[in-house]
């Protein structure tokens, strides 16, 4: 059994998306919220341990690489952005961790999962990409953790498509992600945004996908 202090430190040594775009809303996902994602899966809900995981939309790669540290059997990660994958390929290489990346849109994505894990475009500033990452993570693995904002809208948000695809929430961690200054409309040197990170557990997969 890994120590959460040990994973942190791993994470922490993934290198961010050189050249992040604010329309695809790619923050890196914090070290510290990362690892308690993977551990809680891990070794609360026996959802990474050799198990088959998928990472949508996975940046540089952090979630995807933590969850092959962890002793997951499979990991794929995808993502649109081709230099976001390149960084993830090499992230993975320096961690000497085993992972397929994926370069293309979430809804290429074939294949059956256990667990489906993901910190999405919130929505802000593209209308319905949480919506829709939500719904592919929930129809290609038995179980997903996402991360959301937090507040009753996201919360509604949630609830709604859960009851859309008849899953069912099942845990609701409250966390925080630490974005810092990195694009031009940005006026704080740091923010910190307050965040759900949920266990849903699905009632679409067929195992068909």
């Amino acid at each position: 059994m890994a120590k959460k202090r040990e994973l942190e430190i791993l994470l922490s040594k993934v290198k961010p998306h050189p050249s992040p775009k604010p329309l695809m809303e790619q923050y890196a996902t914090p070290p510290q919220t990362a690892a308690t994602l993977l551990y809680v899966a891990a070794y609360t809900f026996k959802d990474i341990v050799g198990r088959k995981v998928c990472d949508l939309g996975c940046g540089s790669g952090g979630l995807a690489i933590g969850a092959a540290y962890l002793g997951a059997e499979l990991v794929v990660g995808i993502d649109v952005d081709r230099l976001a994958i390149s960084t993830a390929r090499m992230n993975a290489k320096e961690a000497g961790l085993d992972v397929e990346w994926v370069v293309g849109d979430v809804d290429l994505l074939r294949g059956r999962f256990d667990t489906a894990v993901e910190n999405p475009p919130f929505g802000v500033r593209k209308r319905g990409a949480d919506v829709r990452f939500l719904k592919k993570a929930l129809s290609m693995a038995n179980v997903v953790y996402s991360i959301h904002k937090d507040g009753e809208k996201g919360r509604s948000f949630i609830r709604g498509v859960a009851e859309e695809t008849g899953s069912s929430i099942t845990n609701v961690m409250q966390t925080s992600l630490t974005i810092p200054h990195q694009f031009n409309f940005h006026r704080k040197p740091i923010y910190r945004v307050r965040v759900n990170i949920y266990r849903v557990v699905s009632g679409m997969f067929d195992g068909t996908a």
